[in-house]
């Protein structure tokens, strides 16, 4: 899969230069291979460009400005597109490649691996405590819930004192 990067070489605009300096500077630095299609001295690349943009992605104008981003014939975005997942360290998703091992993009998507299975694991802890809870407790178990509540509030008390304690040595000093 080749990136596609679509800039005018000859542009007047400094704005657009610099997000299209920022855009293929940052693909240079990370070793991702791309293409620049210049539009502004091809007018099928500038044909292109312009019909395969969608059209909510597009200005009130109609006329979508460098530099838009495709994977191949599939549009990933344009600059602030671009910027956002730079920011949010997605940028391999948004170009639609796979991140290389070591990158915070991959590390996200182990974390989010290890947090679907603990969500996993908890739920069925829960189905397996919800699946106790429906027997009636025994009268042993009762009183333990009794003495564990009234350890807690005895907990809370003591806390509660000590921090006074503390902020009237506080305005003592």
């Amino acid at each position: 899969m080749v990136i596609k990067v679509f800039v005018a070489t000859s542009s007047g605009s400094t704005a657009i230069k610099k997000k299209q300096q920022e855009v293929v500077g940052f693909l240079e630095a990370n070793k991702i291979d791309f293409q620049q299609m210049d539009i502004a001295g091809d007018e099928d690349n500038r044909k292109w460009m312009r019909e395969n943009v969608p059209g909510e992605k597009k200005p009130q104008n109609g006329i979508p400005l460098p530099p838009q981003i495709f994977n191949e014939e599939r549009y990933c975005g344009d600059f602030e597109s671009f910027f956002s997942a730079k920011e949010e360290n997605i940028i391999y998703s948004f170009l639609g490649l796979a991140p290389p091992p070591g990158t915070k993009e991959t590390e996200k998507s182990d974390d989010t691996d290890e947090t679907e299975a603990l969500t996993e694991d908890k739920a069925d802890e829960g189905a397996h405590e919800e699946a106790q809870s429906d027997q009636s407790p025994s009268e042993d178990q009762q009183e333990s819930k009794e003495d564990h509540a009234a350890t807690g509030e005895e907990e809370e008390k003591q806390e509660e004192g000590e921090e006074k304690e503390e902020e009237e040595e506080q305005e003592e000093s």
